[in-house]
């Protein structure tokens, strides 16, 4: 990571999402505060399902892979505007019974101290095919 200690740019969202598509859960946690939340797309509570704190980040990122083992998250775009961004994207993945999805969605964003504080995903539903 290239930013400014309590600075976060679009170079910053961009070198995020390439860690998404390497799989790359240690260079994604680099990006994380220790006590960081993501909310993913799917889940029971109106939020998704949420994971709280850095370990339990991880898994919830992990589980993404295990879902869809060759995940991608291409023709993204990004935006920074103070503590906030968002990075649009198109997910495609095939999963373990070899169903493939491709959705757009987002990624809203809040940052604290140079790092990504709550990851907030949101992803159209589309069923699989």
């Amino acid at each position: 990571m290239s930013n400014e200690p309590d600075e976060v740019t679009v170079e910053f969202l961009e070198a995020f999402a390439d860690a998404w598509n390497r799989h790359d859960a240690d260079d994604l946690m680099s990006f994380m505060t220790e006590d960081c939340v993501f909310d993913a797309s799917g889940g029971s509570d109106t939020c998704g399902t949420r994971y709280e704190g850095a370990e339990a980040v991880r898994n919830g990122y992990a589980k993404a892979w295990k879902d869809f083992p060759d995940a991608q998250w291409n023709n993204a775009s990004h935006f920074v505007r103070g503590n906030k961004g968002v990075s649009e994207w198109t997910f495609t993945g095939t999963n373990p019974e070899g169903k493939r999805s491709e959705v757009n969605g987002c990624d809203v964003f809040t940052f604290r101290d140079g790092k990504i504080l709550v990851k907030n995903s949101y992803r159209k539903s589309r069923p699989l095919f």
